[in-house]
């Protein structure tokens, strides 16, 4: 709109007029820029369920990444109970194996005190007393070795307990924005070539943030548990290597000392009998000796003659009428007073003799009798052990009872 020149009114008023037209047209320009640029940029009426959408996907972005992160911790929580499992039946194996080692050391010590019962002549150091000590010897080093075994494994279980607790807290705590959310996860990963197993896959863990899904304080929790749970199963296969080692060294040691006992059992038993025979042909001989003591006294009391001299025959006298003719010649002197003192003293050398080697011959029978006694008496004694070591072999008996042959 233009103004023609020529008027009549004053240009105060005029210009105040052109000041308001141009201001109307500066409102009016303003006016339409704002309204193009609310076009542009003015949020639509559908802000507010944008927003609850956005809202929600992120939360549910958020509550599926903590699912997933409490599915890890599901899982490595399960697999530490399976291991504490393990680890407290090789416990309880161990504790067994070490139940029976104890119950050797007192089936060793009750052997030694029945072998301690032998007669004096018997107690001499033997090679079962040998095989007894050594047995002794490797019971107690292994006994020191499953203690050992059986300490690092309760500081081991300690230690998965600690560990199982922290996922168990971490759990608790993530699982606290999963309420409304599906907890059914399959954790079988499905095949890229089957379409049907991509809902079956395990869902991704998220990375490690302080403030996101999968915490630290959760990764840390899930590899604390992961390295417990790798050097609990080494501790284990060493455990049952342990036990095994155990049960052969028992197995081998145990039927050492039984062969050995029984070996020494057939020895004395054998030179038992030797002795018996001994003891027997000493018999015979006190026999044999006791009857030449008799003859040889029959000959002594003969060579002496009768006891009263008018029991002598005219014949059997040193004055019979035909030495007195024989000597009257002189020189003619006969030796038979002489020859019959000296028979006779070689007669009572004789029974002298005869009477020691009987005295020798009985002593050396009752010490013949009393070692075949004593070895009888030792035989019986280690068969005792013998039956008592492999009655009580299976360990399946309490260590309170008195351990009985």
């Amino acid at each position: 709109m233009e103004v023609t020149r020529a008027t009549i009114g004053s240009d105060s008023w005029k210009k105040a007029s052109v000041k308001n037209l141009q201001l109307g047209k500066a409102v009016m320009d303003r006016s339409e820029h704002a309204c193009e640029l609310g076009k542009e940029l003015d949020p639509l009426p559908s802000l507010r369920d944008n927003c609850i959408q956005q809202s929600n996907a992120r939360i549910h972005a958020y509550v599926r990444a903590t699912r997933a992160v409490v599915v890890k911790l599901r899982e490595s929580l399960l697999d530490t109970n399976k291991e504490i499992k393990s680890l407290t039946r090789c416990k309880e194996s161990l504790e067994r194996a070490l139940e029976h080692v104890r119950k050797d050391l007192l089936l060793n010590q009750r052997s030694c005190e029945v072998r301690a019962k032998r007669p004096p002549r018997e107690r001499l150091q033997d090679g079962a007393d040998n095989l007894l000590t050594n047995e002794r010897q490797r019971l107690l080093k292994l006994k020191r070795t499953l203690e050992n075994q059986l300490r690092s494994v309760q500081k081991q279980l300690h230690h998965l307990d600690s560990c199982r607790q922290r996922l168990s807290a971490v759990l608790q705590e993530r699982s606290q924005a999963t309420d409304l959310i599906c907890q059914a996860v399959s954790s079988v990963k499905g095949s890229p070539n089957r379409s049907r197993d991509r809902f079956l896959e395990k869902p991704q863990t998220p990375p490690v943030e302080p403030l996101g899904p999968y915490t630290p304080e959760a990764a840390q929790s899930i590899s604390s548990a992961s390295q417990a749970r790798e050097s609990s199963a080494r501790l284990r296969r060493s455990v049952n290597e342990a036990i095994e080692d155990a049960n052969q060294l028992q197995h081998s040691t145990h039927f050492s000392v039984n062969h050995g006992l029984t070996q020494k059992v057939a020895e004395t038993v054998n030179i038992k009998q030797h002795l018996q025979v001994s003891s027997g042909q000493t018999k015979m001989a006190i026999n044999r000796g006791q009857r030449w003591f008799h003859s040889t006294g029959l000959s002594m009391g003969y060579a002496l003659g009768p006891v009263t001299y008018s029991d002598l025959t005219t014949r059997e006298k040193l004055d019979r009428p035909v030495v007195c003719v024989f000597q009257r010649h002189p020189g003619n002197q006969l030796p038979e007073a002489r020859d019959i003192i000296a028979g006779n003293d070689g007669l009572l050398d004789s029974l002298n003799a005869t009477d020691r080697n009987l005295g020798l011959l009985k002593l050396t029978k009752l010490r013949l009798d009393a070692d075949a006694r004593d070895k009888s008496e030792a035989a019986l004694l280690d068969s005792k052990v013998v039956r008592m070591r492999r009655r009580l072999a299976n360990h399946r008996w309490v260590v309170g009872d008195q351990i009985k042959c």
